[in-house]
């Protein structure tokens, strides 16, 4: 049995029915933990809910500088994309809550850790391989995967047994769940999970409609120094507030929408609704930079890793040494990836309309048709001959 449990809390219904009934069954305390990963959400009250429950030790930390600069911006020079769409909103999140709850349990003197993450999904593979990547030792309690309350109507009932406040949008069959950061808003289950059905345009919060996106387009230059984005317009930001302001600028053209079937790690496959406004601009410009700074084997062997970095990502293996040997990989092609990108903005677009480097290896001499330069037309047959063997065979 555990003597002290720290908890990822996030103060709705499943985690606090998940607090009510750790400390039923295990008769210790439990310790909340609450990461702001700019999620959006009014923090204060969780605190006041977690104390209502009986709980002396209360954590809620601002990790969004954390969040964006030690893991969102690392994924984003591989130019991570799981199964060519999704941007990794969900995966790239839990190894910090993960690091940050064992970190936070080794502080309290807790001998275990619990999460809120259901049996079918990918987040408990995430939070538990984060746990002993980080605490070998360490006790999980997965409660989806031990109680007996099957469905949200369950939950209800054992909330208002224990008088525990049920917010009035989730009483009863919730339409869909989310999951929000900085970085995305992700929303599934219910009444999504009819892959033929379109999705409610209720269903988005972080973006506008093409319909009501803005008729001006916006045009942005953003600033690169050694891979990661460092400032829009010549203004200088951190990390998350850069972010953020790309968020601002994909919210009003309506950027970022991905209605896709995914491949999930525990074997089903599911429909997923994602919106990433700010991380789909960043991602184009990023390759826009990329393309006039890398040399031509370092891109296409980039490309040819990023799926193995991505899925890595996806099923949980942030801490895992293959992805640390991987971004070694990749950082050691991003120390010439520095100059500006411009990226017009218009109705769901984001369109590249220049990019300059003091690194760029584009040559215009080479590539002009109104210049000669080092290059010798006539060498090309020779190359053609010599290329085309194998295929005359």
């Amino acid at each position: 049995m555990p003597k002290k449990i720290v908890l990822a809390y996030s103060g709705g219904l499943d985690t606090s029915v998940i607090l009510k009934w750790l400390q039923e069954k295990y008769q210790c305390p439990v310790v909340t933990f609450t990461a702001d990963l700019g999620q959006g959400e009014e923090l204060t009250p969780v605190k006041g809910k977690a104390e209502a429950l009986g709980v002396k030790e209360v954590f809620i930390e601002d990790l969004r500088e954390d969040f964006v600069k030690n893991y969102v911006f690392p994924m984003f020079r591989a130019n991570a994309i799981y199964e060519g769409t999704y941007f990794l909103g969900t995966a790239i999140a839990r190894p910090l809550i993960a690091k940050r709850q064992i970190e936070i349990a080794k502080q309290v003197g807790a001998d275990a850790v619990a999460h809120g993450a259901t049996g079918k999904g990918n987040d408990q593979v995430r939070f538990e391989l984060g746990y002993y990547a980080n605490n070998s030792k360490i006790k999980v309690i997965s409660p989806w995967r031990e109680w007996d309350l099957n469905s949200r109507n369950d939950l209800i009932e054992f909330a208002e047994k224990h008088q525990i406040v049920i917010p009035k949008d989730k009483k009863g069959e919730a339409p869909f769940s989310t999951d929000a950061n900085i970085l995305h808003t992700s929303s599934e289950g219910k009444i999504l999970e009819d892959p033929w059905k379109e999705t409610p345009e209720y269903v988005y919060s972080r973006t506008k409609s093409i319909n009501e996106a803005k008729d001006i387009p916006d045009e942005i230059i953003i600033s690169f120094e050694n891979g990661d984005a460092v400032a829009i317009n010549q203004k200088s930001l951190k990390p998350h507030e850069l972010l953020a302001e790309l968020n601002k600028y994909g919210h009003d053209h309506g950027i970022g929408r991905e209605d896709i079937v995914e491949n999930r790690f525990v074997g089903m496959k599911s429909r997923g609704v994602y919106e990433t406004p700010g991380g789909t601009i960043l991602a184009k410009a990023h390759r826009a930079i990329e393309s006039i700074t890398l040399d031509r084997g370092e891109a296409h062997l980039k490309d040819e890793i990023m799926p193995k970095y991505a899925e890595t990502i996806y099923n949980g293996f942030w801490f895992s040494s293959e992805r640390e040997v991987m971004q070694k990989l990749i950082d050691s092609t991003q120390k010439n990836v520095t100059g500006d990108v411009k990226v017009k903005l218009i109705k769901g677009n984001v369109i590249v309309v220049g990019r300059r480097s003091p690194n760029s290896k584009y040559n215009l001499s080479l590539v002009s048709f109104d210049q000669e330069g080092d290059y010798d037309q006539k060498d090309a047959e020779g190359f053609i001959k010599i290329t085309s063997l194998r295929l005359k065979k």
